[in-house]
């Protein structure tokens, strides 16, 4: 019988669910691991290590397709350098247009916040009615400025 550890003390070991293990493994990020005669996943030291690469890789901010595009250059000897170079450049890139998005809903905030008072009812919030404003009304006033400055959540999501 091949040696191996169990899913569920890797899991503890790595801190990450036996679902997750298992979801990595059909995504191909983790190799398919040996099994006991009893049908248990018996999984390699290696994959420790690994799953060390993919919790690292994730909290930097990298999809698992990006993860999944660095462990390959990371399993292949002859990948060169410069391709993950590109690989994280992109990644910056794409949060720095998401730090900008972030700054335009911002300021669109400040804006709707400096133009309510607190004071009085709902209905007379001009926070409340910059929202609600139809998006193609020809009036503008600040609060509307702001709310239509700022991007959607819709369209901020990836």
């Amino acid at each position: 019988m091949k040696e191996g550890i169990k899913i569920g003390a890797l899991a503890r070991e790595s801190g990450v669910g036996a679902g997750a293990l298992r979801y990595y493994e059909r995504l191909g990020l983790l190799p398919a691991p040996h099994r006991s005669a009893s049908g248990y996943r018996l999984y390699e030291r290696a994959t420790a290590r690994r799953l060390g690469f993919i919790r690292k890789a994730q909290a930097l901010g990298f999809s698992l397709d990006q993860v999944r595009e660095l462990l390959t250059l990371s399993d292949n000897p002859t990948a060169r350098a410069g391709t993950v170079k590109r690989v994280t450049q992109a990644k910056i890139a794409d949060i720095e247009r998401r730090i900008e998005q972030l700054r335009r809903i911002r300021h669109g905030l400040l804006t709707l916040a400096s133009r309510c008072d607190g004071r009085g009812h709902s209905g007379d919030c001009p926070i409340l009615a910059a929202l609600s404003q139809d998006e193609s009304s020809s009036g503008s006033s600040a609060p509307d400025e702001a709310a239509r400055d700022t991007p959607s959540l819709t369209r901020t999501r990836r």
